[in-house]
């Protein structure tokens, strides 16, 4: 049986906290979202790029660079040369409420407030934003960005033809339990959640994993939001049943409680212990990056697979213990 191709994706994001005053708020943002300083040590992004790296996995780090068209590009060769340096792949992400923050514009006309998704603008702002996205993290040391990410899940089929104008063939934009279904893009017009690599003209979609938690419900296969129970019964289900890829959600503050920017223990372990359990199943689980993946599209969508009660029962017990 063929290993189960794994990708590991980070998100990685700086925010200011609220727009007013931003070029204050930016450095002590950073230093938060990037580093994570806790009482217990850095919960940020060095601290995932370790634990990935001593348990010899891969992870695909989707940077977004529109940040710095208002800081600089000094703070974005910074966490270019963390992932670097930790062995990980760099890929594109773009959170466009930083459009009408840009110190000069990047488009031909400057937005007067702000547009929160990429599908909101049209085709040919689409492949500006994404090429210059993709031009910016060249320049800021990564090699060029064979996948995109669109930020918060939106995106739509001008942005599929926006990537492959800009040399880009892969994305993993698509997540059925955060609007996919709204997004124009599907594997086919019989396939109503999609699981697995499907091609839409040049490009190969690479959906987020979503499974049953429960009857009729689905969720995605998140760091924050699964217990690690029902994280290691979809990727075993995975392993049973076939699959040929799982995408994995994640965040670089994720191991943070953003109420305070403290430790949050839970998500930490799960972490901790879901590269405990990839690396133990190293015969079934093949952790990859985007670039050059060879994982054709399949011929027919299989059913979400589902997740255990035991599983469940897991989260609300964490869920419960972290309010308290």
């Amino acid at each position: 049986m063929s290993k189960v191709k794994v990708f590991f994706t980070v998100d990685v994001e700086v925010w200011p906290g609220a727009w007013s005053n931003i070029d204050e708020r930016f450095p002590e943002a950073f230093q938060r979202y990037v580093y994570g300083d806790t009482a217990f040590g850095q919960y940020g992004l060095p601290l995932k790029l370790r634990v990935l790296r001593d348990h010899g996995l891969k992870g695909v780090f989707f940077v977004e660079p529109l940040f710095s068209a208002r800081f600089g590009l000094q703070p974005l060769q910074e966490i270019i040369a963390l992932i670097r340096e930790g062995g990980q792949e760099v890929q594109l992400h773009l959170h466009t409420e930083w459009v009408d923050e840009a110190a000069t514009p990047l488009l031909t006309w400057k937005p007067q407030r702000k547009i929160q998704h990429v599908a909101h603008f049209s085709k040919q702002d689409q492949t500006v934003l994404i090429g210059w996205g993709k031009k910016r993290l060249v320049e800021a040391g990564a090699t060029e960005a064979s996948a995109f990410r669109a930020g918060s899940f939106v995106f739509n089929l001008d942005t599929l033809g926006a990537l492959e104008t800009n040399g880009i063939f892969v994305d993993s934009s698509y997540n059925h339990y955060y609007g996919g279904a709204e997004s124009g893009v599907s594997a086919s017009p019989t396939t109503s959640v999609p699981v697995q690599p499907f091609r839409v003209g040049g490009v190969v979609e690479y959906p987020v994993t979503v499974f049953h938690d429960f009857p009729f419900h689905l969720r995605p296969l998140q760091l924050k939001g699964c217990s690690l129970r029902e994280m290691t019964a979809v990727l075993d289900h995975a392993s049973d049943n076939g699959y040929a890829a799982v995408v994995i959600v994640s965040h670089n503050f994720e191991l943070l409680d953003r109420r305070d920017f403290s430790r949050d223990e839970v998500v930490a372990r799960r972490f901790f212990g879901l590269c405990d359990f990839l690396a133990r199943n190293g015969d079934r689980f093949d952790t990859s990056f985007f670039d050059g993946v060879q994982c054709a599209p399949v011929s027919a969508q299989p059913r979400p697979l589902n997740g255990t009660p035991w599983g469940l029962a897991n989260r609300y017990y964490e869920q419960i213990r972290r309010r308290l």
